[in-house]
């Protein structure tokens, strides 16, 4: 489902872009739906602000919008059901595991904190150069001129991310880098769809933390029976899909 969501949003911004079907016009920086309002990434609103500049009041309503609907249901379900950059660093981790690659740098030793000070450094360097400084080299917007106009840069950038995350780090850029997936973790704490554990359930097997791509998020698996809280957790399902104990599910919840 996750790969269905995201090639469909990819092909409804080919769509637009080589034949005038307007259903999202742009990428997921700025986008125009339906030629009717505007959807735009918060951290990319963010960097502007920061830079001087103040956006028109339909990329600010956009990036409220955004921010809300992900506040309610969960910040990180951007990055596994959405971000198209997804796919890269999955298929480097699948490549991975198949041909036993093992990373340069263990991530044991790379605080996943480290995506905050990225996010906190583009804001910096923003308001020091007067642009919207990460959205420079952003691998997402970068994906999407590599496939819509054919981008050597854009193509160069998602290769390195691919490579980065094959070779040196595992879940290098999404679990340690991005500083927009660290934007959606703060907001997405309090989402009302979260992944539940019954630890009635639980052998203690931890398949889970093996498929999972922030496995510092179970830390309740095989202790207690409650809801995952961190905002790092991506809503991905990979976790629910491994178990065989029908220890974890999706769960609305306001808890």
């Amino acid at each position: 489902m996750r790969r269905i969501v995201q090639l469909a949003i990819m092909l409804l911004f080919i769509a637009s872009a080589s034949f005038g079907i307007k259903i999202l016009d742009g990428n997921l920086s700025t986008a125009e739906v339906l030629e009717s309002f505007y959807l735009s990434d918060p951290y990319s609103v963010i960097q502007i602000i920061a830079s001087g500049f103040i956006p028109a009041s339909s990329v600010l309503i956009g990036a409220a919008i955004v921010t809300v609907f992900y506040f309610l249901l969960r910040g990180r379900m951007f990055c596994s059901w959405v971000c198209p950059i997804n796919f890269v660093t999955d298929s480097a981790e699948w490549l991975r595991k198949t041909l036993h690659i093992k990373p340069l740098i263990s991530s044991e030793n790379v605080s996943r904190n480290l995506r905050y000070y990225v996010f906190l450094m583009g804001l910096v360097l923003s308001a020091i150069f007067g642009f919207a400084a990460f959205d420079v080299l952003n691998p997402i917007s970068m994906l999407y001129r590599a496939v819509i106009f054919g981008s050597l840069s854009g193509f160069f950038i998602v290769l390195f991310v691919f490579l980065f995350d094959l070779f040196v780090l595992k879940h290098g850029w999404c679990g340690h880098l991005c500083p927009v997936g660290a934007f959606y973790s703060v907001i997405g704490k309090w989402g009302i769809l979260k992944v539940f554990h019954n630890h009635s359930n639980c052998t203690d097997c931890m398949k889970c933390k093996v498929v999972c791509p922030e496995e510092q998020v179970l830390d309740i698996i095989g202790l207690e029976t409650d809801t995952i809280k961190m905002g790092a957790c991506t809503n991905c399902g990979a976790c629910i899909d491994i178990c065989d104990d029908d220890a974890l599910e999706f769960k609305i919840t306001i808890k």
